[in-house]
């Protein structure tokens, strides 16, 4: 029995690539566009070989630093508002030795 190949384009290739990483799931863009995970893995692999893939990823990259700038923001945010409940904390717990 012979094993049918499917033939997929360039920019077919490409677009899977994008969308996987826009994604952030390779998993989830293979399996909705039909086509192997291995296969997917195996196209964004190539692309990187080849220094395309930053090509391909103009816009994600984009995102990505805002992301990563807003995910510092919120961890600064975070540290501040944990301090300021361990510092509310420690006053009710001195306040309430002192009033009873």
């Amino acid at each position: 029995m012979k094993r049918k190949v499917r033939q997929y384009t360039h920019e077919f290739k490409q677009e899977a690539v994008h969308l996987a990483i826009k994604s952030g799931s390779v998993i989830n863009t293979a399996t909705s566009l039909g086509i192997p995970v291995a296969t997917l893995h195996t196209w964004m692999h190539d692309l990187k070989k080849k220094g395309k893939l930053s090509k391909v990823d103009t816009d994600a990259g984009k995102d990505m630093s805002a992301l990563v700038d807003e995910n510092r923001r919120l961890h600064k945010a975070l540290a501040i508002a944990l301090e300021e409940k361990e510092i509310l904390k420690k006053a009710a717990a001195y306040f309430a030795q002192h009033l009873t």
